[in-house]
């Protein structure tokens, strides 16, 4: 794997799907949970639409969503927050 590259400023995700952010169309978002209690991330198909699926990021969890450019992630709570990310060769 290539080095990671940073491609936009974090972000405090929205609270609903009206909320969602797409992050200039990133593919590859690296979303932290900053809390100490795990919240639920949804995945929608655009923001404001409809929900493609869900997951419970722990209490400081870190993961790399992989998402179609359109489509927006909220969480449960504005702590957890992402930026979009890419690799390098």
């Amino acid at each position: 794997m290539g080095r990671l590259l940073l491609k936009g400023e974090e972000a405090a995700l929205g609270t609903n799907s009206a909320g969602a952010k797409i992050f200039s169309n990133a593919r590859l978002v690296r979303v932290v949970n900053t809390t100490n209690a795990a919240h639920l991330v949804t995945l929608v198909e655009a923001v404001g639409g409809s929900t493609l699926g869900s997951f419970t990021l722990g209490a400081g969890g870190v993961v790399e969503l992989e998402k179609e450019p359109l489509n927006g992630v909220f969480a449960a709570n504005a702590g957890v927050k992402a930026a979009a990310i890419g690799y390098t060769n």
